[in-house]
C-alpha cells in the first residue's frame, strides 16, 4: 500500500507517469518505486512536488508527515476534538 499521494496527484491532473518523470528529469522506475511507497531522497521528492505544479510547502499532503511527527499530529487531532488517526 502506497505511503504517500503522488499517483493521487498525478492522476488528478491526467498525467501518466512518463509525463511526470519527464518534467521532474527521473526515470519511470523512479517515479514507480515512489508511487509505490519506497524511501526516495529529499531532492526527488522535491523534483516531484515542482513537477506536479505544487510548492515545496506542500510536502505532508503529497508524502505525509515525517514518521517522529505522526504520533504528536495524531494527539494535536485528538485534543482538537477530531478523530483520532492510526499511523
Amino acid at each position: 500500500m502506497p505511503s504517500n499521494n503522488v499517483q493521487r496527484y498525478r492522476e488528478s491532473l491526467m498525467m501518466s507517469k512518463a509525463e511526470l518523470a519527464r518534467k521532474a528529469g527521473l526515470s519511470t522506475l523512479t517515479i514507480d518505486r515512489v508511487e509505490a511507497g519506497r524511501p526516495c531522497r529529499l531532492d526527488t521528492k522535491r523534483k516531484i512536488l515542482l513537477a506536479l505544479g505544487l510548492k515545496v510547502t506542500d510536502k505532508d499532503r503529497v508524502f505525509g508527515a515525517p514518521e517522529a511527527l505522526r504520533p504528536r499530529l495524531a494527539l494535536e487531532a485528538d485534543v482538537a476534538g477530531q478523530e483520532l488517526r492510526h499511523y
